[in-house]
């Protein structure tokens, strides 16, 4: 989430009477993520979210995120909610962006340390949300941050990695080829949501998951892929150390929901190679071409050079902390 297009009061007091969710009581902008400009959208009846829809992407894969974002809540799931309008429409346009609001859920992001036992929070949410969407066949999406993409960001950034650390381009030139050659098929396919990072997912005071929201990376693509970007992403300390306590928990956690096959154990250690890439070309790309005038921090691209030198030495899954 980020603040790319400023919308005004007015501005959004209007778009709103095409809706029957209330009168505008305050627009406060949300500025963390890279992504989409987002705001709470707070009315005299209820608070939303009110996003539009930036440049990275496509507006022809909206119906397929909103679809994706309305079949979950129908299936009970804790995800943003899509709102019509008066109409029935669950997309519009506003200040020449395509835009969405959807429900505002409870809960906040986690701030601080990470515990095991918000870790198994999240893998059990995953295995659900693998499972909900498993008969997700209204629309479908290819993975548009997959192996295709991954070689062209490298061709883009390879020339200036190394005036953000030394030996980067050669880093990247090497792991991209080991991917191209060893990256698993076959493995058992759905509906991912690819960006399940601590900000993306919401708990309540007991520490229980209440929530998962932005779905605008969300694909067709391998579970387990899913799973290992998640674990990327909440199971390394501060320090860059990977922390096997929490990454058991994860995936045992998701294994009580949806147990993984042989063929997903064994193809871990690549899949977490792939996702570390796969971030630390997105993030480096997005520090060598920031936007001074956007309201949002590039994140750091360095912090996937370690998570990927972690999984260069993996042999097999029991690094993980679980067993073939």
């Amino acid at each position: 989430m980020a603040v790319y297009t400023k919308v005004s009061d007015s501005v959004a007091a209007d778009f709103l009477s095409g809706f029957d969710i209330g009168t505008l009581v305050e627009l406060l902008p949300i500025k963390k993520g890279v992504e989409n400009t987002n705001y709470i959208l707070a009315t005299n009846r209820a608070r939303y979210i009110l996003t539009l829809y930036e440049k990275r992407v496509n507006e022809a894969d909206l119906p397929f995120f909103i679809g994706l974002m309305r079949h979950l809540a129908a299936k009970g799931m804790s995800v943003p909610a899509p709102v019509a309008d008066k109409e029935g429409r669950l997309l519009h346009r506003l200040a020449d962006r395509p835009a969405a609001i959807t429900s505002f859920l409870p809960g906040a992001s986690i701030e601080g340390h990470v515990t095991p036992d918000a870790c198994a929070e999240v893998g059990r949410a995953l295995a659900q949300m693998h499972v909900a969407g498993a008969d997700y066949h209204q629309h479908s999406r290819k993975n548009g941050m997959g192996m295709e993409s991954w070689q062209k960001l490298v061709a883009d950034c390879a020339p200036d990695a190394d005036k953000v650390q030394a030996d980067l381009r050669a880093l990247i030139e090497n792991e991209i080829t080991f991917l191209a050659q060893a990256w698993p098929v076959g493995l058992p396919q759905g509906v991912i949501h690819a960006d399940l990072f601590t900000d993306n997912v919401f708990f309540d005071a007991r520490e229980r998951c209440s929530g998962l929201i932005d779905f605008y990376f969300a694909c067709n693509d391998s579970l387990a892929y899913d799973l290992i970007i998640t674990m990327n992403a909440w199971c390394f300390e501060h320090h860059a150390a990977f922390n096997v306590t929490k990454a058991r928990a994860m995936l045992r956690a998701y294994q009580t929901i949806r147990p993984l096959q042989d063929a997903e154990k064994q193809a871990l250690p690549v899949l977490a190679r792939g996702a570390c890439l796969r971030f630390l070309l997105t993030r480096l790309y997005d520090a060598l071409h920031a936007d001074p005038n956007a309201l949002v921090s590039v994140k750091d691209p360095l912090h996937y050079v370690t998570r990927l030198q972690f999984h260069q030495r993996v042999k097999d899954c029991a690094a993980y902390g679980i067993h073939e």
